[in-house]
């Protein structure tokens, strides 16, 4: 199943999918498994990764879905340089988050303007990335100019997209729903 295929949410303005790029089963498995969690979280529709295929994460996402509700799902890309090829003919736009792209604060008000970028595919690495993806984006954005964790630059960069609306998100068919508390926790279980 394409999950870029799959109808975007009638009130948003921006249709976001991830690309993990390289992803090493072993060596990554939570921290890929993190930026999937962050991506649903903060507003992306899915994650595409390359590298080793891994049914333990897909599983794992799948499993979140299934519980917390929402649509969000993880697809392997054999090839992700095609994919990025054929993403760029569909229309849309590729963003790669580095510590050496443009920072994000000097570009963020001409890319949140830009209306003919309404569906984005944010390229995050797992391992070092090769220099023909920074070429094959339309920005590379820094969150920061320092060694830092992917997962958080996917979370600062899609808070900036969705300007914070995404943390208001409700997931349809969620069988678990926390209720906010001052203090303690309350899980709701339908």
């Amino acid at each position: 199943m394409d999950i870029h295929q799959k109808e975007p949410r009638e009130d948003a303005d921006w249709r976001v999918y991830v690309l993990r790029l390289n992803h090493r089963r072993e060596r990554d498995k939570r921290i890929t498994t993190h930026c999937a969690l962050v991506g649903r979280a903060f507003g992306a529709l899915g994650m595409y990764y390359s590298g080793d295929q891994d049914e333990g994460l897909e599983t794992a996402i799948k499993n979140v879905r299934i519980n917390w509700g929402g649509a969000f799902s993880v697809q392997h890309v054999r090839n992700p340089v095609s994919f990025i090829k054929d993403w760029k003919k569909s229309g849309g736009s590729v963003v790669h988050l580095t510590m050496y792209g443009l920072p994000i604060t000097k570009i963020s008000e001409l890319f949140q303007s830009t209306d003919r970028h309404k569906e984005l595919l944010v390229m995050i690495g797992a391992s070092k990335v090769p220099i023909g993806y920074y070429r094959l984006a339309d920005y590379n954005l820094a969150i920061g100019h320092q060694p830092h964790s992917e997962v958080a630059a996917l979370a600062v960069f899609l808070d900036r997209v969705f300007k914070g609306s995404e943390l208001e998100n409700e997931f349809e068919n969620a069988k678990l729903r926390i209720i906010p508390q001052e203090a303690g926790k309350k899980l709701l279980r339908k």
